[in-house]
Order: structure tokens, then C-alpha cells, then sequence
């Protein structure tokens, strides 16, 4: 993985380390709150160790080393029950000498003769009392009775307190900024451990970088989620100047560039699964070609939930089935919609054979007349993965569109999808997302043009650039290749309804 994916990561699982952090700094400020505080009271006595004649230089050094070597026996000495107990009953504590000596410990610096005695108590004060007992016990038995010579006279080992016991100001647990300091990098891991759990688990396609990762097929388009769909699925007639309609104007000129038949170009267009928006994307990438002055036909190939005619407003009763049953000629059942040069067919009766019908002689002699007859043939066919429709007409065409809704669809799904089409030997042209978040880890960075846009009711707002996916620009099957995709306005329809 690259810094980029780890960015990606943490961006898309933002609000999962958000609230780590958060879960993080209220335990800190719990245990601030609920754990007893601690304080630690210390006192420090000086070791040496006097010879019989200490104005030679000798003595003085001998003396000076016997004392660190006796300093490091004597660190055990200080939390012996000798020297406690004397301290338990002076203060009347009530306790053991073995839990006394788990509070109480002794340290030596380095190469010193000083012994450190330190002890901590819940009560700044008693924790005072006990360093300074224990100071003065410590100096007792060592200087008066495991150092008292055998034949008698005066001990060679003198220990004095140099640094007396004090009260405490600050407790020494829990600290603010170590506990605080704790709970944040603690909730920062959990919340990063999190987010890095969700990718692993979350296997939808939600932007471009997902796409990436499942196919090389280039990004040819991208469409933002809009909830006002379900009443306004035509965005690029019925708001012709916004950043919705831009977005298919985009699309089309990047179908100018792709490696179909210059004369007669027929696409099929095609998801994994139903719902992902290639109705009403169908719809609208028709409308803006239409806009071009080219002739184009648009075709509802989705025999068994037909949403075409609904989508265009047009009747739905008469249209492909009939024309392939032989009931009825094409230009009876063509309806020109607009005031360009768009005709729609729409499906027809429902057939109990669709995939019969779609896979015959008739249909691929019906897909060669509309190729002639068309500029453009615009083929709106059923999701790949619940029946194999789609594959099957596609084999009959110059290519096939993939319409990929953003956090409908799992990598698995679409790889299984674009597995079908390669099986039948379909070119996959390009991938369409829709429903593409505005904000969050999988939209694109948005630059306001609403001024460019003039007096068009929608905000405007369309993403600065839109990058080509791993496999834009690789050659094709026919050699050639695929151009850079250029910018997708952002703000367009969500797709939600359409099949």
C-alpha cells in the first residue's frame, strides 16, 4: 500500500477516529476523575564510610569506594521489615511490613553515596510521615547496629539526612497531561484501528480509488448523488445549464474518443446489479448527444423491468418485443422525443422468453438496422448479474458502459460483472460512477463556479479535475487509445430510483 491508500483509510473511516479520539480523551478525563490520586513524599541521607586516619588521601578514596559498595546492599536494607516496622508502630500504622515496603522504595544514583528514599500514600501527609520515619529507621539500624563494630567503639559508617522529608504540592498519579496524553493516544489507535477494520470489511465501490483497485477499465464519467431525482430524472433538459447536465456533456465528449465505429456507434450500457442509475443515465447521455445535432436512438433492452419509456414519459405498452416477435415494424413503434433528433424505443409487452428474444437472429438484425439507420444507438440493458440479458446484447454492439452507484455495488460484484462481459468477449468501453458523494474520502475536491453557471436554480459546483483510473490511456483491443477523461461537474442526479 502507498501513503495515498493509509490517507484514503483514514479519510473514509474519519468519524470512526473522530470518535476513538474522543472514546480516548473520556476515559482519560474518567480516570482523572474516578482513580484516587497518589502522592510521593521523598528524603535522601548521605553513605560514608570513615577510615582510622582520614587526613591520607588513601583513606579518604578507600573510604569514599567501600561507601558506594556498601550503598548497594543497603538499598534493600531500607525496605527490610527491620527498618519498617519500627515505622509501623511510631506512625500506628495499620498495616503489614510487606504492604508497607510495596510503598516504599530506595534508589541510588550512579555512582554516588546517596540513597533515596521515597513513599507514597493516598494522603500527601502521611506519605511525609512515612518518608521521613523511614529515613530516620534506615539511619538508626544501619549507623547503630549492622555497622556497630563487634569489639565495640565507634561505627565507620555515617549516614546523615541531607534532603529532609516534604509535604508534596502535585500528585504524583494520575498526572493531567500523562493521563490525557494516554487517553488520546490510546482512543487515536483504536479509531485508526477501526477505520483500517472498515476498509478491510467495507468492499463497496464508493469513488474512483475503489474502481481502481477491481479494473484498468478508464473512469469515463461521474455523476454526484441528488435526491431530487425521483421527480426530475432529466436533468439535461429540464435544467439544461447546470452542473448536472454538464456532467453528461462531459460523458459525451468522451465517447467521441473511444475506439467505436465512426460510422454507427452503438454502446450498450449495463451494471452489476439493479438500481445502480443506467436508466436514467441512459436517458440523459442520449439527450445530450441529441443536443450535438446527431441523430440517436435510445433503446429499452431491460425486457423483464423495463424504466425507460416511465423515466422519459413516454407509453411503454408497444416497442423492442413486438418488433422482434414480428407483430409490428420498427418505425411503427419509434417515438421521437424532444425537439432533436432523439427516437425512443421502449420495450414493449413483457415476454415469459426475454433472454431468448434478446439473444436472436431478429435482435441482432434490429441492432444492425438501428446502426445504420443512427448516429447513435443507445442500448439499456438489464444488470449483469442476475441474468445474462445484458452479456448477450452486448456481444452485438461495439462496446459496453458499466454504471457503477457509489456504495451500491462490492468490488466482488462489479469483478464478477466485468468477468461476464469478458467471458462473451465484450469490449468494456468505460466505467460510469453515479451517486457519487459530494463530500467525504470518495467524492472530489469541488471548486464553486456557480457564477460561470449564471442564473441556473442549481448551485453549481463541479470538482476541479477528475483523474483517469489505472488503464485510461492503455491500448484497447483495437489498438487505440483512450484519451484523458476531462472534469465532471459534481451536483448531479443521485440515480436512486433507476434500474
Amino acid at each position: 500500500m502507498e501513503l495515498s491508500d493509509y490517507v484514503r483509510i483514514v479519510r473514509k473511516g474519519w468519524s470512526l477516529v473522530a470518535a476513538g479520539v474522543l472514546l480516548g480523551l473520556g476515559a482519560g478525563v474518567l480516570a482523572l476523575v474516578l482513580l484516587p490520586a497518589s502522592w510521593v513524599s521523598t528524603t535522601q541521607v548521605f553513605v560514608s564510610v570513615q577510615g582510622v586516619d582520614q587526613s591520607s588521601a588513601q583513606e579518604i578514596v578507600q573510604g569514599s569506594s567501600a561507601a558506594q559498595q556498601k550503598v548497594t546492599s543497603y538499598l534493600a536494607v531500607a525496605t527490610s521489615a527491620r527498618v519498617l516496622q519500627p515505622v509501623i508502630d511510631e506512625l500506628g500504622l495499620d498495616t503489614s511490613t510487606t504492604e508497607l515496603a510495596s510503598r516504599v522504595t530506595a534508589t541510588s544514583p550512579a555512582n554516588t553515596v546517596i540513597v533515596v528514599v521515597s513513599a507514597v500514600d493516598s494522603d500527601p501527609a502521611v506519605a511525609q510521615r512515612i518518608a521521613a520515619a523511614v529515613g530516620a529507621s534506615f539511619t538508626t539500624v544501619v549507623a547503630d547496629e549492622l555497622e556497630l563494630p563487634v569489639g565495640g567503639g565507634p561505627t565507620p559508617v555515617r549516614v546523615e539526612t541531607i534532603e529532609p522529608a516534604s509535604a508534596p504540592t502535585d500528585p504524583a498519579s494520575p498526572r493531567l497531561a500523562t493521563t490525557l496524553g494516554l487517553g488520546l493516544l490510546g482512543g487515536l489507535v483504536l479509531g485508526l484501528a477501526g477505520a483500517a477494520l472498515r476498509a478491510v470489511l467495507d468492499t463497496k465501490i464508493r469513488g474512483l480509488a475503489d474502481v481502481a483497485q477491481v479494473t484498468d477499465a478508464a473512469v469515463i464519467g461521474a455523476v454526484g448523488y441528488d435526491a431530487t431525482v425521483v421527480s426530475r430524472p432529466l436533468f439535461v433538459h429540464t435544467d439544461p445549464r447546470s452542473p448536472r447536465a454538464e456532467a453528461f456533456r462531459s460523458l459525451r465528449t468522451n465517447l467521441q474518443f473511444l475506439d467505436v465505429d465512426t460510422h454507427g456507434r452503438s454502446v450498450v450500457l449495463t451494471s452489476a446489479l439493479p438500481s445502480e442509475g443506467k436508466s436514467t443515465t441512459s436517458a440523459n447521455l442520449a439527450i445530450a448527444i441529441a443536443e450535438t445535432g446527431a441523430s440517436v436512438v435510445v433503446v429499452d433492452g431491460d425486457l423483464r423491468r423495463p424504466r425507460l419509456a416511465e423515466v422519459m414519459g413516454l407509453d411503454g405498452a408497444v416497442g423492442l418485443t413486438d418488433v422482434l416477435i414480428g407483430r409490428t415494424e420498427l418505425v411503427d413503434v419509434l417515438q421521437p422525443w424532444g425537439r432533436g433528433r432523439l427516437s425512443v424505443l421502449a420495450a414493449g409487452t413483457t415476454p415469459p422468453n426475454p433472454s431468448e428474444l434478446l439473444g436472436s437472429r431478429a435482435m441482432a438484425a434490429l441492432v444492425d438496422e438501428l446502426t445504420a439507420t443512427f448516429d447513435h444507438v443507445i442500448i439499456d440493458a438489464p444488470p449483469l448479474l442476475p441474468v445474462t440479458d445484458a452479456a448477450v446484447i452486448s456481444t452485438m454492439t461495439s462496446g459496453t458502459i458499466v454504471v457503477v452507484g457509489a456504495g451500491r455495488v462490492t468490488g466482488g460484484q462489479l469483478t464478477h460483472a466485468l468477468g461476464v462481459l469478458d467471458r462473451v468477449g465484450s469490449r468494456v468501453l468505460g466505467i460510469v460512477l453515479t451517486m457519487v458523494p459530494a463530500k467525504g474520502a470518495a467524492a472530489y475536491g469541488y471548486t464553486s463556479y456557480e457564477s460561470y453557471y449564471g442564473d441556473s436554480p442549481t448551485t453549481a459546483t463541479v470538482p476541479t479535475a477528475v483523474d483517469v483510473l489505472p488503464g485510461s490511456g492503455r491500448r484497447g483491443d483495437r489498438g487505440t487509445a483512450v484519451p484523458a477523461v476531462q472534469a465532471v461537474p459534481a451536483g448531479t442526479a443521485g440515480l436512486t430510483t433507476s434500474s
